[in-house]
């Protein structure tokens, strides 16, 4: 069968939003400030996604779904993220397409490996599967590769996984930066797909400035925290030789609220002709495990 291009597209997107929410303890060999030490929230939410625009008349006419994540693990047994992501795409003229993608992440607390395995369906016929991991060392990141077919690879020593990018996004936003481009390895796709990100970072939303309706809103404790507006675009990776030059059309850009303890909420996911919302409709903070 033939997949939808709208539904593909949903699949790196879902991935990433997933991932949107884990953040590192700091380790000394990465990148951030020394002082930071960002505290994870092991959590389980929900967000209802719909249509929020459509700029063609011959796109997206409708859009319904839901995400689930389960994010649990500490810095001594790493971080896992159980992810799922049920979304129906109608496109007018009866034309649906049901796409139900699930995916589990696991990365260890040094940022140095990460284990990815993800199924996709459209229309209860699976369209995409993959299974593989990656690792850091001092001068490449070796990434293999067991589905769809065996395969090693490797990318750039200086691409980040989900994980550490979401962590030094916080670190920066900390420190009052506004603007992180990193590439990043997310096991997306047929886990071969390298981006470059840009990612903005807004204006501080101090505890009790703007407080939320949603979900977030029933947790006294999320009251007390920071939040910032952020949004992630991803670029596709440019060839070296490629000389078009110009500026460069985004593949897609996630937009949320971060939380200091790495929850998100008041999503948007903005494609070139359609954006979806998601709503966080549930959240249940987990028991923290601490280490040994």
């Amino acid at each position: 069968m033939t997949v939808p291009a709208y539904a593909r597209r949903l699949v790196p997107v879902a991935i990433a939003l997933g991932l949107a929410a884990v953040v590192i303890h700091h380790h000394p060999a990465l990148a951030a400030p020394p002082a930071d030490k960002v505290l994870l929230a092991p959590h389980r939410a929900v967000y209802d996604l719909k249509l929020s625009k459509s700029q063609s008349a011959r796109g997206v006419q409708g859009v319904r779904g839901r995400i689930l994540y389960d994010f649990s693990g500490n810095a001594c047994d790493g971080y896992e993220l159980q992810f799922r992501q049920v979304s129906e795409l109608d496109s007018g003229e009866g034309k649906a397409a049901l796409s139900d993608l699930r995916s589990t992440t696991w990365e260890d607390g040094t940022a140095t490996k990460f284990r990815f395995n993800s199924e996709n369906k459209v229309n209860a016929e699976r369209t995409d599967i993959v299974n593989g991991r990656a690792e850091r060392s001092a001068s490449t990141v070796a990434v293999n590769l067991s589905k769809p077919k065996d395969k090693a690879l490797t990318v750039p020593a200086g691409s980040v996984f989900p994980t550490e990018h979401m962590r030094r996004i916080i670190a920066a936003a900390r420190e009052d930066k506004t603007i992180l481009e990193f590439p990043v390895y997310d096991g997306s796709e047929t886990g071969e797909k390298l981006y470059n990100t840009l990612t903005i970072i807004g204006r501080p939303i101090p505890p009790g400035e703007k407080p939320p309706t949603d979900a977030a809103a029933k947790i006294p404790a999320m009251a007390k925290l920071t939040r910032w507006p952020v949004t992630i675009s991803y670029f596709e990776k440019q060839d070296e030789k490629d000389d078009r030059g110009g500026e460069q059309t985004p593949v897609y850009s996630i937009s949320f609220e971060l939380y200091e303890n790495g929850i998100s909420r008041a999503l948007m996911l903005n494609y070139s002709d359609f954006s979806i919302s998601g709503e966080m409709t549930s959240l249940e903070m987990k028991k923290e495990k601490a280490c040994p």
